[in-house]
């Protein structure tokens, strides 16, 4: 007889993985074979009748408007993202992110940000948590489901492993600060595109300055590439510590594998503990 417990947590597993392909809704009470619908006949088509056929109207040459612009009332309704090219909104994000002195007021005018399209789609603004004064920053690449729900980064699966990667070299959220280079889910949880990049790249980046960490650890290759400006894949950059400006000196920046990555690989969780064993020889003093 199958063991209930064992039953439920292959639901479970049945479910999040569903979740992490972007699944995160029902369209039907029911499931439905698509595949069997596609090969059943189509039904016979009735004859029909043929309608009586209307006098013409005499042809006349309808005149032409050119088709109106957005009005600023549109625009609004939309957002900037609609009219604002890559480059502008990128500008109007700089611009923005100088202006806040403080990260509550950087995530108040990130909350007002509406050149991104990930804003409209998104349930929630995913900005940081942890210790806004931490030594250590982690940084990864956009929200999933579950930070979207909660609005929280790293609260999920991805989350629950980097806690335990953490607690392993003696380190928690209380006293670490994590967030992501993109504060909003594409949707699906999909890749965010190098144009939704370069528009929240500004308010990371102000975002670290606010904090002012010693060591920055950048969680997968996004992450990575958008601080240090390299094309190379992640598993050739792991490791390896590059140096990061800041208006006060400079931090650390160590490349790592990210959780999510490690939860579809888990014989890559060896090369992520060498990555945090360097971590804590760095916090240590030793490295």
């Amino acid at each position: 007889m199958p063991n209930p417990a064992d039953a439920q947590a292959d639901l479970i597993a049945y479910l999040d993985f569903h979740t992490e392909a972007g699944v995160d809704m029902a369209l039907d009470e029911h499931p439905h074979d698509r595949f069997a619908e596609a090969d059943a006949p189509e039904p016979a088509a009735r004859p029909r009748k043929a309608p009586a056929r209307p006098a013409l109207a005499p042809p006349h040459t309808p005149s032409v408007a050119p088709f109106p612009p957005p009005s600023p009332a549109a625009r609004a309704t939309f957002g900037r993202s609609a009219a604002a090219e890559p480059e502008e909104a990128a500008g109007d994000a700089r611009a923005r992110a100088r202006k806040a002195a403080s990260l509550e007021e950087l995530e108040a005018i990130l909350a007002g940000f509406d050149s991104c399209p990930l804003r409209f789609t998104a349930k929630n603004l995913v900005f940081g948590d942890g210790n806004p004064q931490a030594k250590v920053m982690f940084l990864g690449e956009a929200p999933g489901a579950d930070e979207d729900r909660i609005g929280k980064p790293f609260m999920g699966r991805s989350g629950q492993l980097l806690d335990k990667m953490m607690a392993a070299i003696g380190l928690d959220r209380k006293e670490t600060y994590i967030a992501n280079v993109v504060p909003w889910r594409p949707p699906g949880n999909r890749n965010p595109t190098p144009q939704e990049v370069a528009m929240c790249k500004p308010f990371v980046e102000r975002q670290i300055e606010l904090v002012g960490p010693e060591l920055i650890v950048c969680l997968g290759a996004p992450a990575t590439q958008t601080l240090t400006g390299t094309k190379d894949g992640i598993l050739k950059t792991r490791g390896r510590f590059f140096s990061y400006a800041l208006p006060g000196g400079e931090a650390k920046l160590l490349a790592t594998l990210h959780p999510a990555f490690l939860l579809r690989q888990p014989l890559q969780k060896r090369l992520a503990w060498r990555d945090f064993r360097s971590l804590r020889a760095v916090l240590d003093g030793k490295a």
